[in-house]
């Protein structure tokens, strides 16, 4: 009896041992770098990295899609995170996207977000406060479209005009406000009209309005077609104009559209938005440094004729929100800091 008593207490020991070992193992394994729940591993700095990402982009016919898919592919095989490009309706939405933490990256215009960031225009009653800067991409122009002779040289010539200026509260809607602000204008100098870029360029065409505000990549498609059937002019903006916009509203940066698009004479001086890449303020310092050196440094391996612009030395320009500590932390490595 005094025996089997032993064995008994012996018995419980060794339970009551495996029991604390358990419970020590499980405080050992929460501090582990084995990951969280989801499976991620940990960066330099301790915190999580993800295993996934998502990048919004815009529609499959635009630009924003293929390459946005060609950027998904290099930071997958650069950061080791399957990064996929998900089609979207472009900036305004994919901006909101970010916010409901519905995705980690996304294409942007820099006005659209700037407004974003100050709840304005589209955003009026809803700042974003959760989205930061990558960098930028590439300019999307800001054309003022009419014909060679139409007899407008000048903004201040649109005065009393029929001008196409988008929809209101659109990206290209409040550039034509903003421009002709900085020319002493507003919308009521000139008769405007709320139409897309097809219908303006038709209707350039057929005589039915004088010009068109039509921000975009250049060449861009619907005024390559108007030139095929009128002679185009694109109305310059005077370089101290374009100071004082830049001055005024920091996203906007100076851009030309050169001599032989839509069968131009000569150069034209302009101001553009960029397109840019943005990223939720949820991501981590390391894994941002390593999608904005992986992009920046590898834009060579590019197909798409937009990656021609997409350079580590234009990639602060127009950028009006704060860059997130990951890109500052690249940018700064490389003698490239914001102004």
């Amino acid at each position: 009896m005094k025996k089997r008593n032993s064995i008994f207490l012996f018995g419980m020991l060794l339970v009551l041992a495996l029991f604390l070992a358990a419970c020590g193992g499980g405080e050992d394994d929460s501090g582990s770098s084995d990951g969280g729940s989801d499976g991620g591993s940990s960066d330099e700095g301790g915190e999580e990295k993800p295993e996934f990402l998502s990048m919004l982009t815009g529609g499959t016919s635009g630009t924003y899609y293929p390459l946005g898919g060609e950027m998904a592919t290099i930071v997958t095989d650069e950061t080791g995170i399957q990064t996929d490009a998900v089609s979207s309706n472009a900036s305004a939405d994919n901006v909101i996207a970010l916010q409901e933490e519905e995705a980690e990256l996304a294409f942007v215009q820099t006005d659209v977000i700037a407004n974003a960031i100050e709840g304005i225009n589209s955003f009026d009653g809803n700042p974003v406060d959760n989205v930061q800067a990558v960098g930028s991409l590439y300019p999307e122009t800001i054309q003022i479209v009419t014909t060679a002779d139409s007899g407008i040289a000048s903004v201040e010539d649109l005065a009393g005009k029929t001008v196409s200026v988008g929809a209101p509260g659109s990206g290209t809607y409040v550039n034509a406000e903003q421009i002709l602000e900085v020319h002493g204008m507003t919308m009521d100098d000139i008769d405007a009209q709320n139409l897309d870029f097809g219908e303006s360029t038709g209707g350039i065409q057929d005589g039915n309005i004088d010009a068109a505000f039509i921000t975009a990549g250049t060449p861009t498609g619907a005024v390559e077609g108007l030139s095929a059937t009128a002679e185009v002019g694109i109305v310059p903006v005077a370089q101290e104009k374009i100071d004082e916009l830049i001055e005024m509203y920091p996203y906007y940066a100076a851009d030309t559209i050169e001599a032989g698009t839509y069968g131009l004479e000569e150069d034209v001086t302009t101001v553009a938005v960029l397109a840019m890449l943005a990223v939720t303020n949820s991501l981590s310092e390391d894994v941002v440094y390593d999608i904005t050196k992986a992009i920046y440094e590898n834009t060579g391996n590019m197909a798409h004729a937009k990656a021609e612009f997409i350079t580590k030395e234009t990639a602060l320009d127009g950028i009006g929100i704060d860059l997130h500590p990951g890109a500052k932390k690249y940018f700064d490595e490389i003698g490239i800091g914001a102004e």
